[in-house]
């Protein structure tokens, strides 16, 4: 069941959305060479609690880790740990904050210092693809079409849609119906209606879709050990449009 929230609820959603995008503000002007992801980890979690909130991910189904973060091949999942950042990475930064019992979720693909033609690509184009899923996000569209936007976008520029990960609801729980694939025919599924909130992350590779699973469990990889992106909004169905709830892109941050 898709639970719908109400326009007082949806208020409460956007305030944990905004600690999740001055949490990834902070973690981008964090990100540089040498950095280890133990210490992007440890700012997120500090910089979270002091906004009042919790870090979601932090013990959920085991997880150890406050964020995830996830360079080069990995797709989705990486535990933070010893792995310090190299010139020509990418790294995707996943960010849970709950706060007053409600979750904001979120996602950046970011480039550590200057990369390859193929990865500036793959940035570029799926944080694309994420805008132009937010934009079917309007009451009377159905969840299709907002999968169809992302493989559609991805796809023409000869990049790989991962099919075995999903986006979801969101509210009080970090899961919540619908599940979103990146791809898919327009037209079919759930009708969008106002009160919906929907957790939208386009995860793309420029080789192959398939993946691995990695030997920790949590880890997810590019079966073909490709680069991989991710980029992530918290987005609420609106009579108005859609609203987007972690609005980690708003400054001349370059985010």
């Amino acid at each position: 069941m898709i639970i719908k929230k109400s326009p007082a609820e949806i208020e409460k959603m956007a305030a944990a959305g905004a600690i999740h995008a001055r949490t990834m503000k902070l973690i981008a002007s964090k990100i540089r060479e040498g950095v280890s992801t133990a210490e992007l980890d440890q700012a997120a979690e500090r910089f979270i609690r002091s906004q009042g909130a919790v870090p979601s991910f932090k013990g959920y189904r085991g997880f150890p880790g406050s964020i995830c973060a996830s360079p080069n091949a990995m797709v989705v999942h990486g535990i933070p740990g010893p792995y310090r950042l190299a010139k020509g990475d990418v790294i995707s930064i996943d960010i849970g904050v709950t706060h007053e019992g409600w979750v904001a979720d979120g996602a950046v693909t970011f480039a550590v210092g200057a990369v390859t033609p193929v990865a500036a690509k793959l940035l570029e184009v799926t944080r694309r693809s994420l805008f132009d899923a937010v934009e079917q996000c309007r009451p009377g569209n159905r969840l299709s079409d907002v999968s169809h936007a992302v493989q559609q976008t991805v796809e023409s520029e000869g990049l790989s849609v991962v099919r075995s990960l999903v986006g979801h609801g969101v509210g009080r729980s970090m899961h919540e119906e619908p599940q979103i694939p990146n791809y898919g025919d327009p037209g079919k599924g759930p009708m969008l209606e106002p009160g919906m909130v929907l957790a939208i992350e386009p995860m793309t590779t420029a080789g192959r879709h398939m993946v691995r699973m990695g030997d920790d469990g949590w880890a997810i990889y590019s079966q073909d050990g490709s680069l991989a992106a991710h980029f992530e909004f918290t987005i609420a169905i609106t009579a108005d449009g859609p609203r987007i709830l972690t609005p980690w892109h708003e400054g001349d941050d370059g985010l």
